[in-house]
């Protein structure tokens, strides 16, 4: 393999410090030069190395509404204490593949752009690379379901939702889809079945087409397809019964975030605002991407600052409650990291998460630390260990999408750093 270079899926990439978006230059200059160039017009800002430069700069290529901040200050997450990030840094570890691995190496082998980790809500280890900043919003991808999912949990607990009741008695315009029979637990514990491909090394799946549909991807001059998040949900048809295995597909979270707002009223980027930003001492402003009529894109469409992602984590792993403010219902939290059934999780066939289950658009590992964790596509991860009293908030920008190029060593690395803190 040639030097500065990492194999994947049988292609070589450039490794994490020859991708450096700085070093090669993306848009920089004024103008930058037309080799440079990064334009949502061109429907390749998720290409790589492009994509180490698209992450971190969303709002610059499609439209978003802002998440704010409020006028509070800031949580204070305290200082990062330099033995412990030099003791992170040496860490090492045996990956899933059998190899040894040091921490502060593996951060290029995941393409990492930024990460914090906090031990008791301490800052004890941060680390920025590539184009993010401190104060920079970076994609979360489907981390953003998470946050979605513990809102419309929230709603179910205050009685506001009834996760029994099937998707048309919110929306009838879903009668004639595959959601006519679907329970809204069902849909939040991603146990439907729809006609609907996620495969994103495929250029025909499905999910590309909800791109185009919701303003997230160039619909070219010939694109006579629907124009928005919600026409998409209404094409959609049933494949599978529902309620009997766990199936990931992003359309589920955009049900989901259309009954919420059908109900409340209240629009995502609004309602993460209100009831998290704004009460748990956000430091910067996020935002979402929204659709052509201002729909959020609640399944994939936030981005945050690095330290803002860890402060939601905490606010998690203390089952709520931050700064002695009940923000998240206890019981909510603890809903989250129980999980769900493991059985209908492993139909999935996700051989790197054995044991895992899903539950209110959470990923619950089950593991030794009791962790559970959001995901996103290139290696977007919140992962909160409790019975470490650990939060890792990471953002990258792998050049594969799925979480399994990065798995094999995130997994391990992940449990290794939880029994390095508890001593």
């Amino acid at each position: 393999m040639p030097t500065g270079t990492l194999h994947f899926d049988g292609h070589d990439y450039a490794d994490g410090a020859t991708s450096d978006p700085i070093t090669l230059g993306w848009m920089q200059g004024s103008p930058p030069p037309a080799d440079k160039l990064i334009r949502f017009e061109d429907d390749d800002t998720l290409s790589f190395p492009k994509i180490r430069w698209s992450l971190s700069h969303t709002r610059e290529t499609v439209p978003t509404a802002a998440i704010w901040r409020g006028q509070g200050a800031p949580s204070d997450l305290g200082p990062v204490d330099a033995t412990s990030q030099a003791a992170i840094d040496a860490l090492q570890f045996d990956d899933m593949h059998g190899g040894r691995r040091i921490w502060a190496d593996t951060l290029a082998d995941t393409y990492t752009d930024g990460i914090v980790v906090l031990h008791k809500g301490r800052r004890v280890y941060e680390q920025y690379r590539g184009a993010l900043r401190p104060h920079l919003p970076h994609s979360c991808f489907s981390i953003t379901k998470s946050f979605a999912g513990t809102l419309c949990a929230k709603l179910v607990y205050e009685g506001v939702l009834d996760d029994g009741k099937l998707i048309p008695h919110y929306l009838p315009e879903m009668a004639g889809t595959a959601y006519a029979d679907a329970s809204l637990r069902e849909v939040m514990d991603m146990q439907i079945g729809v006609a609907y491909s996620e495969a994103y090394s495929d250029p025909s799946a499905d999910i590309w087409n909800f791109a185009r549909a919701g303003g997230l991807r160039s619909r070219g001059h010939d694109y006579d397809g629907p124009k928005t998040l919600y026409a998409y949900l209404q094409t959609l048809k049933k494949a599978d019964t529902h309620g009997e295995a766990f199936a990931y597909k992003t359309v589920n979270t955009e049900v989901m975030g259309w009954v919420m707002k059908r109900v409340t009223g209240v629009g995502l980027a609004d309602m993460v605002s209100e009831q998290i930003w704004q009460r748990s001492g956000m430091e910067e402003d996020g935002y979402i991407t929204v659709d052509s009529i201002g729909v959020p894109f609640g399944g994939g469409g936030m981005s945050a600052a690095l330290r803002d992602l860890a402060r939601f984590g905490e606010l998690m792993r203390c089952r709520g409650a931050v700064g002695g403010q009940q923000v998240i219902p206890e019981a909510v939290v603890a809903d989250c990291n129980r999980g769900a059934d493991p059985a209908k999780f492993a139909k999935a066939g996700y051989k790197l998460l054995a044991g895992y289950s899903y539950r209110n658009m959470w990923w619950v590992t089950h593991n030794e630390h009791a962790a559970f964790e959001a995901r996103g596509i290139h290696g977007q991860r919140l992962y909160i260990a409790p019975k470490a009293d650990l939060v890792v908030a990471r953002f990258a920008s792998h050049p594969i999408a799925y979480s399994a190029a990065n798995d094999p060593i995130t997994i391990p690395g992940f449990i290794a750093l939880g029994r390095m803190l508890q001593g």
